[in-house]
């Protein structure tokens, strides 16, 4: 499974690497959000979530559909700018259907929106789709969908306006902590792509990214098989805190960009029995079981969601879901009619670190 950005034609000056304050911004709320993906952050995120005043941290609480299961492509830029508030003028830029639209894909890996999008501005049946995946999230995201369907300008202020509270209360300081980082690595990826050409290039920023024979496409190894193209270039964007996700922004109507870590990051794992190491990896044999885990991984998720993510029918799910638990893979948690599964993190860890990165990439 990959996704592939095509790249036949394109002109070597429209490949570029930058680093992003937005996108890494981004990738700090989404550490703050889901510190179990995040271990070597645990304790930054500790800090800023207990230094945070209550009113920023209910704005971050209702706002986190934005970038805690996927990120929205509005905040990964695909032509980044030197500094946080320029990028936020790009994305006021955005037309509200597109910046609705992108914002309501709230699910991390499965089937994108048709393009054109059906817009839930002025779609009757994409809008009460919207709100649905919104109710089964929770309360807090279906409010949110709501606001924003209601009045898109009040809740993109709002949005703005939350993001530059983070700059003051912790982005500023974590931003100037990594320039360095980022800036060296920025000048490595450069100067491979200018001596050595694209292919070193990429295999400098991941196993996972290649340049497929003949240089046509750029083929990105996750659980998905997209395909997308580059007419008007592709980005690559380091991440300190983004680690050990890569990112792809490949819907259509965007440019592709890809947010790639800085560094490996190797987890150690315990030692498991191998009764329960036959059994999980008897349940993970199955293809479609990886790709629900994929979707598991960025946050918890009904079968009614899984099942429209990968266009498969809610007892298919089930009896998937149910091989999971039965390795020990899975968590739920019932909230009112609704029961949420989530990935057991550590269960993964220990069965190893590759199949732990390949699913959380």
């Amino acid at each position: 499974m990959t996704l592939r950005i095509d790249i036949g034609g394109l002109p070597s000056e429209r490949v570029r690497f930058a680093a992003s304050p937005l996108a890494e911004l981004t990738a700090m709320l989404h550490a703050l959000s889901e510190p179990g993906h995040h271990p070597r952050h645990a304790g930054w995120a500790g800090d800023v979530l207990a230094r945070l005043r209550p009113e920023l941290a209910e704005r971050l609480r209702e706002a986190e559909c934005l970038w805690r299961s996927s990120q929205a492509d509005f905040l990964i830029p695909a032509r980044p700018r030197p500094t946080l508030a320029e990028e936020l003028d790009d994305v006021d830029r955005i037309d509200d259907e597109a910046y609705v639209t992108a914002a309501l894909v709230t699910t991390c890996g499965g089937s994108r929106v048709p393009f054109p999008a059906r817009s839930p501005l002025t779609d009757p049946a994409a809008r009460e789709r919207a709100l649905d995946l919104a109710q089964a999230r929770g309360p807090r995201q279906e409010a949110f969908a709501e606001r924003l369907l209601a009045d898109p300008a009040a809740v993109r202020a709002r949005v703005r306006h939350t993001l530059e509270q983070c700059a003051e209360a912790f982005f500023d300081a974590a931003w100037a902590d990594v320039a360095v980082q980022l800036a060296t690595d920025l000048r490595h990826k450069n100067d491979l792509l200018r001596r050595q050409g694209l292919g070193a290039a990429l295999a400098a920023v991941s196993g996972a990214v290649t340049l497929a024979p003949g240089g046509g496409h750029i083929v990105v190894d996750k659980l998905q098989d997209k395909v997308t193209s580059a007419h008007g270039g592709v980005t690559f964007v380091p991440s300190v805190f983004g680690r050990p996700h890569l990112v792809v922004v490949h819907a259509p109507g965007w440019q592709p960009v890809v947010q790639y870590p800085v560094a490996e990051e190797a987890v150690p794992a315990e030692p498991v029995p191998l009764e329960t190491v036959t059994q999980r990896l008897e349940a993970l044999a199955h293809p479609v079981r990886l790709r629900l885990l994929r979707s598991l991984a960025r946050g918890p998720h009904t079968t009614g969601e899984l099942a429209h993510i990968w266009e498969l029918t809610p007892p298919e799910v089930s009896r998937h879901l149910a091989s999971l638990r039965r390795a020990g893979l899975l968590t739920s948690r019932r909230e009112g009619r609704y029961v949420r599964y989530a990935l057991d993190l550590p269960a993964l860890t220990a069965l190893g670190t590759d199949l732990l990165a390949a699913v959380l990439r």
